[in-house]
């Protein structure tokens, strides 16, 4: 007779913060990509930025428990590559259109690809969003006061990885990121709209009971993934 396990059984919330090491190292993510930008300007920091890429599209599909999914993996970072030089060469315009053809491509990939159909629509929506998630991390090049968006989102994810219940650190965190991003010169839409993308990030990272590897891998770029575009939103588009 053959004795099988019984599947695990998982109790309580899916939730599972990130906790404050990968907070630091967020932190240190976003000092990394500000000394960039400040000693290199727009090409300093995509050289930052695709580090920063690659590991949205590594975490990304282990947060969805698709494991390896190299091909999948490398098709996202690649997206992030694409998307910062169509915006060093064509700005926003360039990104979108970037964006479009790319998406277009996956999809084609996806629905030829011979798999079964369940299995193909969840690849295809992972696979999107990844590159939707790294392609837009680009737009960090198109806005302004981006180290003052940085910091924000540095000190947002690191107060709110503080030991403290969950309502008051996250508070405790919006207003002392946004703060902190309007003191470093930031204008004070930016400072909040990358706080809150911050957070959102933060709390993605930490669902359905994640491992210490999606941790380390999403828990560290989703919050800065998130709060790029609204970096760019808030620089450029409500001044």
């Amino acid at each position: 007779m053959t004795l099988t396990a019984e599947p695990v059984r998982r109790t309580g919330t899916p939730i599972v913060e990130p906790g404050p090491s990968v907070a630091a190292l967020t932190a240190g993510l976003c000092g990394v990509l500000a000394a960039a930008s400040l000693l290199g300007g727009r090409y300093g920091l995509a050289a930052g930025l695709t580090a920063a890429q690659a590991l949205t599209a590594v975490g990304w599909f282990r947060l969805h428990g698709m494991w390896p999914a190299r091909q999948g993996i490398a098709g996202v970072a690649l997206a992030g590559v694409v998307a910062d030089l169509a915006v060093l060469t064509h700005g926003a315009a360039g990104l979108l259109g970037a964006l479009g053809v790319y998406l277009v491509v996956v999809l084609v990939w996806q629905t030829f690809r011979p798999a079964d159909p369940a299995e193909r629509f969840y690849a295809l929506t992972v696979l999107g969003s990844g590159v939707l998630l790294a392609g837009l991390e680009a737009s960090l090049l198109l806005g302004t006061h981006t180290p003052a968006a940085l910091l924000a989102v540095a000190v947002t994810v690191l107060l709110a990885s503080c030991p403290a219940p969950a309502a008051v650190a996250a508070s405790a965190a919006l207003l002392l990121g946004t703060a902190a991003g309007v003191l470093a010169g930031g204008p004070p839409v930016q400072a909040v709209l990358v706080a809150v993308g911050a957070l959102v990030g933060r709390r993605v990272a930490s669902y359905d009971f994640p491992s210490r590897f999606v941790h380390f891998t999403a828990g560290v770029v989703l919050p800065l993934a998130v709060a790029a575009p609204l970096a760019w939103i808030g620089s450029a588009l409500l001044p």
